[in-house]
C-alpha cells in the first residue's frame, strides 16, 4: 500500500480524555506536515457528525480517513465509510445475506478516548505518535467486520465485542451514571457481578470451517499473520465456487439452548491494558470469523474465577461452564422474547419453532438483557450476526511479535522522515 498524500481528519473534542484537539495539534499535525500530507480537519460538534459527513463529502479524493478519539469515534467513522461504500454500490445494508463491498479507503486511529481497545488490539499500544507514524508510512491492516441484524433490519457493525448478559448489563447500568466518568464501569461491573443474572435463550451458529486454528491456540494473531492470509484466499475461492447464497443453505447450523451469564462474540482479541490478552487471546483480526464464547449459569465464585483469568496468563476457556466456538455467523433468540413469533430468519422459523412450543411463556419473571455492541447498546435481544472477511482496512500492521519493537520502530520512522 502507498503512503497517503491527502487525509480527511475527524476530531472528537469531547471524547474520553477531552484532549483530542490538543493531542492532534501538538503531536500529530506537525508529523503530517513534515511528511507533506495535506489534511482537511473536521471538529465534530455532536454525535454522528462524522458519520453523516462521510455521506456528503467526496471521500474518493482522500487516501484515508483519520479519527482522533476513542472507540466510539472510530465506530462512527467506520459506519459512515462502510455505509457510504454500500450506498454508492447500490447494496442494501438491511439484507442480512448481502455480500458487502470492501472498503478500500483506510482508517487511521489516533487514540484519545477513555477506551482505545481497537487501537490497542491492532497496533499493540495506544500512543498517538506511533499511530501517526503508521499512517505516514502507509501501513495497511485488513479487519473483519460483523454486521448485526434484527428481522431484516440492519442495526450496527461491530469490530470488537458483542456481549449479552454480563457485558450488556454493565453497559446499560453505566449509561445512567455518566456523571461518574470512567469510574462508572468499575461500579457497574461490581454491581452487575453481585446481581448475578442469567438469561435463557437459544443460539444457532455456523462453524467457520474455512479458517485454520482454534480459539484455544497458544499462538496469537501477529503482523503478517498467515492464518488471516489463508482465510482470505479460501473465502474468495468458496464464493467463486458457490456464490454466497448457494453456500448458505448447505452449511449445517448447530443449535445450543441454555441459561447463560454471558454470551460474547469477539472479532478480535479485545485486548486492553487491563486485560493484556483480551477476551479471546487467539482471535484473528482478518480471518473472516468470530469467537463465540458462552458462559453458562454457574456459581458467583466460579464466575469470578473466570473473570480473573482475563487478567493473567492462564487458559480462560478451561472451565466446564465455558464453551468457545469459531463461527462465521450466528443467531440468538432469548427464551421469552416476543421475537420468538417473528422469524429471526427463515431458518429461525424451522429451528426455533419447536423450542417455543416446548417452553410456553411461564409466569416467572425472566427479563431480557441488552446487547453491548462495541460499547453501544442495542435494543433488540434477538439478533443475527454475520462476519464479513476483511471488509475494511486500517493504517496499522497488527501487533509486532515483540511489542517493545514499537518504540524502536517509532524512533527509526521519525529518523527516516527527517
Amino acid at each position: 500500500e502507498s503512503r497517503p498524500k491527502q487525509l480527511l481528519v475527524y476530531i472528537n473534542p469531547y471524547g474520553g480524555k477531552r484532549q483530542g484537539k490538543r493531542i492532534y495539534e501538538q503531536k500529530v499535525a506537525p508529523l503530517f506536515s513534515l511528511a507533506s500530507i495535506s489534511t482537511d480537519v473536521v471538529i465534530t460538534e455532536h454525535a454522528n457528525h462524522a458519520k453523516d459527513n462521510l455521506f456528503e463529502v467526496n471521500i474518493y479524493k482522500y487516501d484515508g480517513v483519520v479519527c482522533v478519539g476513542g472507540d466510539g469515534m472510530f465506530s462512527e467513522v467506520m459506519h459512515g465509510l462502510i455505509g457510504r461504500m454500500q450506498k454508492d454500490s447500490g447494496i442494501d445494508q438491511n439484507n442480512p445475506k448481502a455480500s458487502l463491498v470492501q472498503c478500500n479507503i483506510r482508517i487511521g486511529i489516533i487514540p484519545a478516548g477513555s477506551t482505545d481497545c481497537i487501537c490497542y488490539s491492532t497496533v499493540g499500544i495506544s500512543d498517538p505518535v506511533t499511530s501517526a507514524l503508521h499512517i505516514i508510512v502507509g501501513d495497511c491492516q485488513p479487519l473483519d467486520v460483523s454486521s448485526v441484524h434484527h428481522n431484516n433490519t440492519f442495526l450496527k457493525y461491530s469490530v470488537s465485542l458483542l456481549g449479552y448478559g454480563f457485558y450488556g448489563d454493565i453497559l446499560k447500568d453505566s449509561e445512567k451514571k455518566r456523571w461518574m466518568g470512567p469510574m462508572r464501569y468499575d461500579y457497574s461491573g461490581f454491581k452487575t457481578f453481585l446481581s448475578h443474572h442469567y438469561y435463557e435463550g437459544t443460539i444457532a451458529y455456523q462453524p467457520a470451517k474455512h479458517t485454520h486454528g482454534s480459539p484455544r491456540d497458544k499462538e496469537s494473531c501477529r503482523t503478517g499473520c498467515y492464518i488471516c492470509k489463508k482465510s482470505e484466499k479460501q473465502l474468495a475461492e468458496q464464493s467463486k465456487e458457490h456464490g454466497l447464497k448457494h453456500e448458505e443453505g448447505e452449511e449445517e447450523w448447530k443449535v445450543i439452548k441454555g441459561k447463560f451469564l454471558a454470551i460474547n462474540a469477539v472479532t478480535m482479541s479485545c485486548a486492553c491494558p487491563r486485560s493484556p490478552k483480551g477476551l479471546s487471546p487467539a482471535a484473528h483480526l482478518a480471518d473472516g470469523s468470530a469467537d463465540l464464547i458462552l458462559v453458562r449459569k454457574c456459581s458467583r465464585f466460579d464466575f469470578l474465577r473466570y473473570l480473573v483469568r482475563h487478567t493473567n496468563q492462564d487458559d480462560q476457556f478451561d472451565f466446564p461452564f465455558v464453551e468457545v466456538y469459531r463461527v462465521k455467523c450466528f443467531q440468538f433468540t432469548s427464551k421469552l422474547s416476543e421475537d420468538n413469533e417473528s422469524n429471526v430468519m427463515d431458518i429461525g422459523k424451522k429451528r426455533f419453532g419447536q423450542f417455543c412450543r416446548d417452553h410456553p411463556a411461564c409466569c416467572c419473571n425472566i427479563v431480557n438483557s441488552t446487547w453491548n455492541c462495541d460499547g453501544e447498546t442495542l435494543d433488540s435481544s434477538a439478533i443475527e450476526v454475520r462476519v464479513h472477511c476483511q471488509l475494511m482496512k486500517l493504517f496499522a500492521r497488527g501487533i509486532e511479535e515483540n511489542c517493545k519493537d514499537e518504540a524502536a520502530y517509532s524512533q527509526s520512522s521519525i529518523e527516516q522522515l527527517l
